[in-house]
């Protein structure tokens, strides 16, 4: 596309200092804006990748990314699970049954999700038992009525490991006195703490116990399945569904947390759409910065044209010149941009030293989490080398259009 003529004389002035110094500082500053666009580019888009796997660990890590749920109690789930672990894409498998109620201490009340579990077979499912801040999550017992709370529902009972914590269910029944709650005390024999909102609402308890509370011994309401791809949950289990018949129903992650997800992706790609408007102001830099510079070297566009040269290669020589400045700040940037996402978590930490403040207590995590796709980089690239060439056509045209006598006329 550039001939060598015209990409010498291109490279060649594109680093001379221009007559007019104003002309060099807007090209300068066409340079600048690009390379902090393209910076912040991929700055921000790294965060966003780190939120989102950030999500996706401690929230679904957590969360179950499929359950299948019986009609009636299921009474061998190991059965169930072996039936089903056998079906592409389930990678493990672990019964549950759930219970809602209300847990109390020291006069303290919060409405909480009791999970029954087999801690073995709950961990190939769940982070829960990595994520333990205090006890063990292998401490629930068959028979002991040990409760593992969220870390957050424990700080609003004010409960810690050893204490003696109620669990009231909404179930009622009758006694002499009357109509009466069903009340069950267990001890809490851990805490986890995942840094989401699973921790002001979980509680873990032994499947079995759970199975006496909810006056069915011996059966669980389901299985939990943790799969391969956590995307493939609502296809899976449309599948499974159908190979397992009308005594079952299946539940995935989409349905309880699949807008949060959307939400991630839709705000991704609008940031990227917002931001990219910084990349077009600096490229109208670039073409303001151009056509002045069109006009400085009319002067010079003539000669080359008595010279010899055609309209095609000064079009081409000025091409070249915005090109070397748009692939200048553009490179810069993207060394930038790599540098801070790579380091983004410290910087954070410098700006909440430094200024005394907190910047993430409202949210899951207590830093700011990055996460460098390199996919990224290269589209913002792309994007940034597409918009600073389309930048140059115009003044290279203007360029082209130069009539050497008309130009010669005043010099």
């Amino acid at each position: 596309m550039f001939r060598p003529f015209a990409l010498f004389v291109g490279l060649r002035y594109t680093g001379a200092r221009a007559r007019n110094s104003f002309i060099s500082v807007i090209t300068l500053i066409s340079a600048l804006g690009l390379m902090l666009g393209v910076a912040v580019l991929i700055t921000v888009l790294s965060v966003m990748n780190g939120f989102d796997r950030e999500l996706q660990t401690r929230i679904l890590g957590m969360v179950t990314h499929l359950s299948v749920h019986g009609r009636e109690p299921v009474e061998d789930w190991r059965q169930l699970a072996d039936q089903v672990s056998g079906y592409p894409g389930v990678a493990a498998a672990a019964p549950f049954i759930q219970l809602e109620g209300m847990l109390t201490h020291k006069g303290n009340v919060a409405g909480a999700l009791v999970n029954g579990v087999e801690p073995e077979a709950e961990r190939r499912v769940s982070i829960v038992g990595d994520m333990m801040w205090e006890g063990e999550f292998d401490a629930l017992q068959d028979g002991g009525f040990g409760v593992v709370l969220g870390y957050g529902l424990a700080r609003k009972l004010d409960a810690e490991v050893g204490d003696k914590v109620t669990l009231v269910l909404p179930e009622a029944s009758v006694s002499p006195a009357g109509v009466m709650p069903r009340f069950k005390r267990f001890e809490v024999v851990g805490v986890f703490r995942a840094r989401a909102e699973v921790d002001g609402l979980y509680a873990y308890v032994s499947s079995r116990d759970a199975a006496v509370l909810h006056r069915q011994p011996g059966t669980v309401e389901g299985i939990h399945l943790r799969l391969d791809d956590l995307f493939a949950a609502p296809e899976i289990g449309w599948r499974l569904q159908q190979a397992l018949g009308p005594d079952y129903y299946t539940t995935d992650w989409t349905r309880t947390h699949g807008n949060l997800f959307q939400a991630i992706k839709m705000e991704k790609s609008m940031m990227t759409l917002l931001l990219s408007f910084i990349v077009a102001v600096a490229a109208f830099n670039i073409i303001s910065s151009q056509v002045m510079l069109v006009t400085e070297k009319r002067g010079n566009i003539a000669v080359l044209r008595t010279l010899g040269a055609s309209p095609g290669t000064i079009m081409r020589i000025f091409m070249v010149q915005g090109a070397v400045i748009g692939l200048a700040g553009t490179i810069l940037g993207t060394l930038l941009g790599v540098l801070l996402a790579n380091n983004v978590s410290e910087v954070a930490t410098w700006i909440e030293r430094t200024f005394n403040t907190r910047l993430f207590d409202a949210y899951f995590v207590n830093y700011l989490p990055s996460q460098l796709e390199w996919s990224d980089v290269g589209i913002i690239v792309a994007i940034a080398m597409v918009i600073t060439f389309a930048a140059t056509l115009y003044p290279s045209w203007r360029a082209s259009r130069v009539r050497p006598a008309e130009a010669l006329r005043y010099e």
